[in-house]
């Protein structure tokens, strides 16, 4: 059984090791192996406390109480068609992808946009990432996209956009 609440400051060093392993797997073949090997939990543990206090939205999921994901979202930081909100980041262990966390995780993020006020979401995601069909199945549309770099190498990143949280909240 899966559970998703609203994270904790005390819930940072999971979250961080979530957010560094989800990297490894999900990113090995498409970001340089060298920035992979450098990721630093205890430097994540600071971020994801600063996250925290900061008052933006950030949920996990828990199984078996073991935090397997988490998203992060909130206000949109540069315009993405009609989105007022984003979603930060989303991550799930390898052992926990494919079994709907990811889905629950953007539903209950979404309603909790939903009653802040928000109308719309977006999010970036690398285009090689093997999770974008998972946004797309969500009702996702691809919106934008742009060049990054991340650890010296040039990445296509890609932005979906949901123009109502509805889509996500009350799936059909």
């Amino acid at each position: 059984m899966v559970s998703i609440r609203a994270a904790e400051l005390n819930d940072a060093v999971a979250i961080a090791r979530v957010h560094v392993e989800s990297w490894r797997t999900t990113y090995a073949g498409i970001v340089p192996d060298e920035y992979l090997a450098g990721l630093d939990e205890t430097l994540r543990v600071k971020l994801w406390q600063e996250w925290l206090s900061s008052g933006a939205v950030v949920l996990v999921a828990e199984r078996k109480g073991e935090v397997v994901g988490f998203v992060h979202a909130g206000k949109i930081r540069e315009a993405i068609e009609t989105a007022d909100a984003e979603v930060y980041s989303l991550y799930l262990l390898r052992d926990a992808q494919g079994r709907g966390i990811g889905r629950g995780l953007l539903r209950v993020v979404a309603a909790v946009l939903q009653e802040q006020g928000f109308t719309s979401v977006a999010l970036w995601v690398l285009e090689r990432n093997r999770s974008r069909g998972f946004y797309e199945s969500c009702g996702g549309r691809l919106a934008v996209s742009r060049v990054i770099e991340i650890g010296g190498a040039r990445l296509m990143e890609v932005a979906y956009w949901w123009p109502e949280l509805t889509v996500l909240t009350h799936p059909e």
